[in-house]
């Protein structure tokens, strides 16, 4: 399989003077198959920036105090990392299944086609949509921090952040998505986009066989949060 690298946009992350290298990957690889909307905990391999490291000074001084309930954290979290931000996408894909005319202007003008949905926002500004096929297959990295599309896929997982994803998937492609447990066709050309600051990347999978006739709001429970990262297929729906 063939894979293409996209990095035609500076990142600006008070970084200044670093070159947009690819980090060094590390000795492990993201685990788990990655089908579902919720992590992994295989892929919480990851190295802690400054800014998580400070969250998390902060957090342990809030809990000692008694002022925040971890475990009550942790669910907000996980609702707004694997429910309600992964919906919006799923909606979006699942609009573009089913029309083929806002397929088409999702495809020309991703923020101005999600824009009248309201999923719109700060991470969410500038959007470009970009369609598996049977011939071509998406995956979405950022390799020099976390870039993530928030309005539509919410908080980014873990294992996005990680530093051997984001040197993983740009060399070694197709052994990420091994790891998520995808397979794809022999031939299948595999395209890497990295998002920027300027720019977020939202992957619109194929639609499964089977789904003809199903409703948006079916599909849409088809679409899974790494399908539209490009570490995962939607969903088959059941016979």
């Amino acid at each position: 399989m063939s894979h293409d690298h996209d990095h035609d946009h500076d990142h600006d992350h008070g970084a200044p003077g670093r070159a947009p290298g690819r980090p060094e990957a590390g000795p492990h690889r993201p685990g788990g198959s990655g089908d579902d909307l919720g992590d992994r905990g295989a892929h919480h391999h990851s190295e802690l920036g400054e800014m998580d490291l400070r969250v998390r000074a902060l957090e342990t001084v809030l809990t000692q105090k008694g002022y925040i309930d971890p475990a009550a954290l942790a669910v907000l979290i996980d609702t707004y990392q694997t429910q309600i931000g992964p919906r919006n996408g799923a909606r979006v894909v699942a609009r573009a299944w089913a029309d083929p005319a806002f397929a088409d202007w999702l495809q020309r003008d991703a923020s101005a086609a999600i824009a009248p949905l309201g999923y719109t926002g700060r991470q969410g500004e500038h959007m470009v949509a970009v369609f598996n096929t049977s011939a071509q297959h998406h995956l979405v990295v950022c390799t020099l921090c976390s870039c993530y599309p928030w309005p539509v896929l919410g908080l980014p997982p873990t294992w996005y952040k990680s530093a051997p994803y984001r040197a993983r998937a740009v060399k070694d492609p197709l052994g990420v998505l091994a790891d998520f447990g995808v397979q794809l066709p022999e031939g299948t050309a595999i395209r890497v986009w990295d998002s920027t600051a300027e720019l977020r990347y939202l992957v619109i999978p194929q639609r499964p066989a089977g789904s003809a006739g199903l409703s948006e709001a079916a599909l849409a429970d088809l679409v899974t949060r790494d399908s539209m990262i490009g570490t995962g297929l939607a969903k088959a729906p059941a016979p």
